[in-house]
């Protein structure tokens, strides 16, 4: 599972995909609520990619 901002979810997919071999179900999290950092950044997390 990868926490990314909305600049890196290409990435995150793709590691995903790479890694599982199936697509990821992708979750927005509101920036605002979001406590979690971006896994390839500084940003804060606006979407969670797994399963």
């Amino acid at each position: 599972m990868f926490f990314c901002c909305e600049e890196h979810i290409d990435i995150a997919i793709d590691m995903y995909v790479d890694k599982m071999e199936q697509a990821p179900n992708i979750s927005f999290i509101s920036v605002d609520k979001s406590e979690k950092s971006c896994d390839f950044c500084t940003n804060k997390a606006a979407y969670i990619v797994g399963n």
